[in-house]
């Protein structure tokens, strides 16, 4: 199965800056995919694990700062990096510039469902106690990590 998607045909979700490439669905079940932008300063995911999905970052632009495990990285531009399952995880733009980031899950549930309700949360349509009722239909579970609060001290 042959998979293109067009840049002028992704749906991009604006308030969040996630762009959704192709889901699970659209892959034959192999992966999903987004490209995603951060604004400095802006925390781009709080730490949380997948119990399922290994999750791919290939930094287009800028820097990201990542927590994985309970080490701090900082990813730069073209940089790659792979957390496997059951692996606590966050990120946000590092520096003052801004970060574009290359996702790609795999053994993933779809996902898509996910970021759409996140972009409602960020406009402040969807209450937040939504999104976290979610965390087994699209394997996003959220953990405590005191390196991730602590990492700008």
């Amino acid at each position: 199965m042959t998979v293109l998607i067009r840049a002028a045909e992704a749906e991009t979700l604006a308030a969040s800056g996630v762009t959704l490439l192709a889901d699970v669905p659209d892959t034959g079940g192999h992966l999903t995919s987004h490209r995603s932008v951060f604004q400095p300063g802006k925390e781009g995911a709080p730490p949380h694990l997948h119990r399922e999905a290994a999750e791919l970052f290939f930094v287009l632009g800028g820097a990201l700062r990542v927590l994985t495990g309970e080490k701090l990285v900082v990813l730069e531009h073209g940089d790659f990096l792979l957390v496997p399952p059951n692996t606590p995880h966050a990120f946000e733009a590092a520096g003052d510039e801004t970060a574009e980031v290359l996702f790609v899950l795999t053994q993933a549930k779809p996902r898509f469902g996910y970021y759409r309700l996140l972009e409602g949360a960020y406009r402040g349509e969807t209450d937040w106690s939504e999104v976290a009722k979610t965390s087994d239909l699209y394997d996003n579970h959220y953990v405590e990590s005191p390196t991730w609060q602590h990492r700008r001290q």
